[in-house]
């Protein structure tokens, strides 16, 4: 029986030398639980691979989500910008329904000099837009995904993803506490700086499995700069221990998806630090 937090790599491991959408295999022999394919300049896996990416997942016991293109804004002002951004979701959610992703993570878009509400208004009138296309191409097994933002200028903090997410069916957040602490400006410093995230959460969804990204990260006033490695923290923060307490203590289950540069090795650091606390 797995553990309630899995941990796995965003994108192939770093020793990896074969195909991505042959990856579980080689992960569960690491001894991780999951696994996000990256798809960030664009759709281009075929009904055949993901297919065998599901197959693959399933036989090795290894939880598939997948990271759409960085493309996306659902609140851009151009037109042409916004039909490309649903293009990319909806090329998203074929290629997850092929592979079996539980999760099609994407970042919501930029506020582009706008009020945030208004920016918000804009990006569900999108949304609305995406799930009639999304019915008419027939693609139903899709759960959507909209990350917290790591830049001030970002639409994507933890209330707007949660929004979003309380606004729609087939919608559940991923929480990047990395992003979370650089577009603080440093916020999460110790345990209790998670409080009001998790109480955010509970206060508005019902989630069976929170799904998080993870990275030792440096910033700067605009935000986000920098990911590091797991054994820079130290300096650049956040702590991994401080985010495994509080869903240790709070019953949490979740899927840890690590963004640092040792992306599948740090994994394993996260899951030998969680299983020394348990």
């Amino acid at each position: 029986m797995k553990h309630k937090v899995l941990f796995g790599p965003a994108g192939s491991p770093v020793n990896y030398k074969g195909a991505a959408y042959k990856a579980p295999k080689y992960i569960q022999d690491e001894g991780l639980d999951s696994y996000e394919y990256q798809s960030p300049y664009g759709v281009r896996i075929g009904e055949k691979a993901a297919t065998i990416l599901k197959d693959e997942s399933e036989k090795h016991d290894i939880l598939v989500s997948m990271h759409a293109p960085y493309y996306i804004n659902l609140c851009a002002k151009e037109d042409e910008k916004v039909d490309k951004s649903i293009g990319h979701l909806i090329a998203a959610a074929r290629a997850g329904e092929w592979m079996g992703a539980y999760r099609l993570v994407f970042h919501p878009g930029a506020y582009l000099n706008r009020k945030p509400e208004k920016a918000m208004e804009i990006s569900k009138n999108t949304v609305n837009r995406l799930f009639e296309e999304l019915e008419a191409e027939g693609i139903e097994e899709f759960t959507f995904a909209p990350e917290t933002t790591g830049k001030r200028t970002q639409l994507g903090n933890v209330s707007e993803v949660v929004e979003l997410c309380a606004t729609f069916d087939h919608f559940e957040p991923t929480i990047d506490f990395a992003h979370v602490h650089a577009r603080g400006r440093g916020f999460l410093n110790k345990k209790e700086d998670y409080n009001c995230i998790f109480s955010i959460i509970e206060d508005n969804l019902d989630i069976d499995i929170l799904h998080c990204h993870y990275t030792t990260i440096e910033y700067g006033r605009g935000g986000e700069v920098k990911h590091h490695t797991l054994d820079e923290s130290e300096e650049y923060g956040p702590n991994i221990k401080d985010l495994l307490e509080n869903l240790i203590d709070n019953g949490w289950k979740a899927n840890i998806i690590c963004e640092t540069p040792e992306r599948d090795l740090d994994a394993l650091k996260m899951k030998e630090i969680y299983e020394e606390m348990i």
